[in-house]
């Protein structure tokens, strides 16, 4: 059935196919049809972060970037959903279009540039939806916010939603942003961490609730740098980190002739580069360090190859748009089942 919606959705604009498709969703759900038509998920209960998920697979942020569609994804089985990128101001993005298809291999170029509604209406969203699962909400920096002051916007976005988060992840990798990937080097990254900790405290005492932050990093990252991640991240006791964003890597995708489209490679793509960094992350921080797995992530396998890299939970977002809700239920049995031949 989604084989079918899917050739008609993508008859259409990317971003026209993507709303048109949310809507569809949350008037299923409305009816009470989406459970009836969706695979069934199986339960794999898993603690990661101090929470307790259902399953390890969970969506991306960037699907539903102002929590408008909530209760629609979490009736499709996701063992957690991400919302976001949101950030303290509304801003309408980069100009259109801004999305590309690259059906031959299962990728997506976007430069969306963090097209959100703002904090206000996201805690709004979150506040009268109907979903009682896990809740991640990601958070950025405002396009005009030099970046010598981006600190303030991520502080400001942590504090805005401590209260409604399960987790909440802190996003300095998005290609789409300009100079958002400088947050991710040296003794900035170092800084924006140790700010990020001290929101986090004030906010815990605030609340009285210890809500785990992690650190999204992109695909596109020397050994060097990895390292350098590593040892910020223990070093300032952050709860997790999340690899990987999109690459502005072309290398996979050469000759296509979309391949030259200014943005974010998501999709098949980026794969192998994912789990790279999965697994050099996971072999400086030792077994036990939440590692978020996103990337590429198209069939049971690559989920499986995720976790058998270092990560502890995946996420996916253009493999559902070229899969549809039959992948959640593949990925969980995929994961369940490396699991059941490593206790063997």
């Amino acid at each position: 059935m989604y084989g079918l919606l899917r050739k008609l959705l993508f008859r259409l604009d990317p971003e026209k196919a993507h709303d048109l498709a949310l809507s569809s969703l949350d008037m299923a759900q409305k009816l009470g049809l989406l459970r009836p038509l969706t695979p069934r998920v199986p339960a794999m209960p898993v603690s990661v972060m101090g929470l307790s998920f259902p399953n390890p697979v969970g969506l991306a942020a960037g699907l539903d970037k102002d929590a408008d569609h909530m209760d629609a994804m979490g009736a499709l089985g996701f063992g957690f959903i991400e919302v976001g990128t949101v950030t303290p101001l509304a801003q309408p993005g980069n100009p259109k279009p801004r999305m590309f298809r690259l059906p031959e291999h299962q990728a997506i170029i976007n430069r969306m540039g963090f097209n959100n509604k703002g904090l206000p209406h996201l805690l709004s969203q979150i506040e009268g939806a109907g979903y009682t699962g896990i809740l991640g909400v990601n958070v950025g920096k405002n396009a005009i916010t030099p970046l010598d002051e981006a600190e303030s916007d991520y502080r400001r976005g942590i504090a805005a939603v401590y209260g409604r988060a399960d987790y909440i992840t802190v996003n300095v990798s998005s290609p789409n942003t300009p100079g958002l990937r400088e947050l991710q080097f040296g003794n900035s990254l170092s800084a924006l961490l140790e700010a990020i900790k001290h929101e986090q405290g004030v906010q815990a005492r605030r609340h009285k609730r210890y809500v785990p932050i992690a650190i999204k990093i992109a695909p596109d990252m020397e050994d060097g740098a990895i390292r350098h991640v590593a040892e910020a991240l223990t070093n300032t006791g952050m709860d997790g980190v999340i690899a990987t964003n999109t690459t502005i890597s072309r290398e996979a995708v050469r000759g296509h002739p979309l391949a030259d489209e200014i943005g974010g490679l998501s999709g098949g793509p980026v794969r192998e580069p994912s789990t790279r960094v999965i697994q050099a992350l996971a072999a400086e921080l030792g077994g036990d360090f939440p590692i978020i797995g996103v990337g590429g992530i198209t069939d049971g396998d690559s989920a499986a190859e995720k976790i058998q890299a270092g990560a502890k939970l995946v996420q996916i977002y253009t493999g559902f748009i070229y899969r549809g809700p039959a992948l959640i239920a593949e990925a969980v049995e995929a994961i369940r089942a490396l699991e059941e031949s490593r206790s063997r």
